[in-house]
């Protein structure tokens, strides 16, 4: 039997601004941003859209009633959390209208999470091979106007569906994995954008990467040779190059993994930072832009969540894989977002559920998606179904 994402979908705000404007804004040459960075576009989430809403919204292009009624577990990946007590999966779970006898939990390791859910849900279906699991990773990556990361901000969610026999990646449940006390990024409870140390987070980050990827070779005896390419968690796209960078310059298959990298990037540069599902939008970039890829082809998996945790994995294409596809419904979603100006970008980042107490609604009227925030009321969050409002109306 055979274990691994069977569906996977992507959503992002409808909203975007270019690099270019930004550099402009901040009297920076954009080239620091285009080239130095590797960004060109960076989704805004507009305050009718959270981790719940992104993460309804991807999942919803997915499942077919037949999946919702099978699930029988959602584990939910984030670090840009809705409540402190309450996990985001409970909402989720209600929302696309999963089985309530499915178990629904949320975790958090910065940009980890989604991947210590995969690895759980990979282990549950080999357990139970009728199962199938609903694995989110949905973020906001906020670092504040007219900051150092300001360019390395995004939003977005990435939902996959894992089960037996699957259709887009085979998993072997083989990994190697680090984990070390770090302060390279961290966000307090009284903040909604994060404490970074940048430099110091991409040399540990490196250091994660060779430490996984060489304990991966010590425990599977495979080398580069056995990789047709490789996907890294990509809080800005020259990040994982440098990476990739500090293992391929002996590889006989160098040029080749440093060719589907960039295809790997695609999307990434288009969006900006998901935080966990970073690397997953990555894996979609690389399936849905490469025509080189084929059946059975292996492709490596770095994931990266600072504080710190590292995890490296493998997985084959799968021989019902459709690329044209996968193409399809993510071009379509990024070419029909709106471009804000950077005073618009500005106020609607300023905008938003505030973290004092307070009724607050917002107008969904503006927000085509189909799940949506309305607000907040007696201290409880409320999602709109767009499209059950619109049968009930």
């Amino acid at each position: 039997m055979t274990v691994g994402i069977d569906k996977i979908g992507f959503f992002t705000s409808p909203y975007y601004i270019d690099m270019t404007d930004l550099a402009n804004a901040r009297n920076v040459d954009p080239n620091k941003y285009l080239i130095g960075i590797g960004q060109r576009r960076q989704s805004v989430i507009p305050q009718t859209q959270d981790t719940v809403t992104m993460a309804a919204n991807a999942a919803a292009e997915i499942l077919t009633a037949a999946d919702r009624a099978q699930i029988d577990m959602v584990i939910f990946g984030t670090e840009t959390g809705v409540d402190n007590s309450k996990a985001a999966a409970i909402y989720l779970q209600d929302l696309l209208g999963i089985s309530k006898r499915a178990r629904a939990f949320e975790i958090k390791q910065a940009c980890y999470g989604a991947t210590a859910g995969v690895q759980m849900a990979i282990d549950h279906v080999f357990l139970h091979p009728n199962s199938k699991v609903l694995v989110v990773a949905s973020d906001i990556a906020r670092y504040g106007l007219e900051t150092a990361g300001e360019v390395t901000q995004g939003g977005g969610a990435v939902a996959m569906l894992i089960t037996q026999d699957p259709h887009i990646l085979a998993l072997d449940g083989q990994s190697a994995f680090h984990s070390d006390n770090i302060m390279d990024f961290w966000r307090p409870l009284y903040r909604q954008e994060a404490v970074v140390d940048g430099h110091y987070s991409t040399d540990i980050y490196i250091d994660f990467f060779n430490k996984t990827w060489n304990q991966y070779c010590y425990q599977t005896k495979r080398t580069l040779a056995d990789f047709a390419a490789m996907v890294f968690h990509l809080p800005f796209t020259k990040m994982g190059l440098k990476a990739l960078k500090s293992v391929v310059a002996d590889a006989d298959n160098a040029n080749q993994l440093l060719h589907e990298f960039d295809f790997s990037t695609q999307y990434n540069a288009e969006v900006g930072n998901l935080y966990t599902g970073s690397l997953y939008l990555s894996l979609i970039s690389l399936l849905a832009n490469s025509d080189s890829l084929h059946p059975q082809d292996r492709i490596g998996l770095f994931s990266y969540g600072s504080g710190a945790q590292g995890e490296f994995y493998s997985g084959t294409i799968a021989e019902s894989f459709d690329r044209a596809k996968l193409k399809r419904q993510v071009d379509r979603l990024l070419e029909n977002r709106v471009k804000l100006s950077i005073p618009e970008y500005e106020k609607m980042y300023q905008s938003g559920l505030p973290l004092s107490a307070g009724e607050v609604t917002f107008d969904i009227d503006s927000d085509q998606s189909r799940f949506v925030l309305r607000g907040r009321h007696s201290d409880q969050l409320e999602y709109v179904d767009t499209k059950k409002s619109e049968q009930n109306a």
